[in-house]
């Protein structure tokens, strides 16, 4: 058997049904819509969720829970790891160092350190907020963990 003998099972394939194509083609004229109504229109029928008028369901049901969206603080992620490979030992990292030399798209709130990865350099690392790990392995190195406001 060859590529070029390959085909599809008997009768597995149908051809494409062109809807509203005159009179032979056996669904012409209102193209299967019946006749005249919302839903014979472009763009016919409702809306998800419509249900005819009644309040609809999400609108029925009771708000729960306080939201906090307009108050929540995101921040610039960074590993330990990421810091490792990108700066030498001794070296001062900030928010500022990291967003010019695009390993941080967005500055956000502040910068996050996390502690995912290795770290062997002696780092002086100001960031707003340190996990607990991240912090005790800069310090175990003898760098410096600073909060900065």
């Amino acid at each position: 058997m060859k590529l070029h003998e390959l085909s599809p099972a008997e009768g597995s394939v149908r051809e494409r049904y062109r809807k509203g194509r005159g009179p032979g083609s056996g669904n012409g004229k209102t193209a299967g819509k019946g006749h005249k109504g919302q839903n014979s229109r472009a763009g016919g029928g409702v809306r998800p969720g419509f249900e005819g008028g009644q309040t609809p369901l999400h609108r029925r049901i009771p708000k729960r829970g306080f939201k906090n969206a307009r108050f929540k603080k995101e921040y610039a992620i960074i590993n330990l790891g990421t810091l490792d490979k990108r700066f030498a030992d001794g070296d001062e990292v900030t928010l500022e160092v990291l967003s010019a030399a695009k390993v941080i798209k967005k500055e956000y709130c502040g910068l996050k350190v996390l502690a995912k990865g290795e770290l062997t350099k002696k780092l002086t690392v100001k960031a707003r907020v340190f996990s607990e790990s991240a912090k005790n392995k800069i310090e175990s190195l003898g760098g410096k963990a600073e909060v900065v406001v």
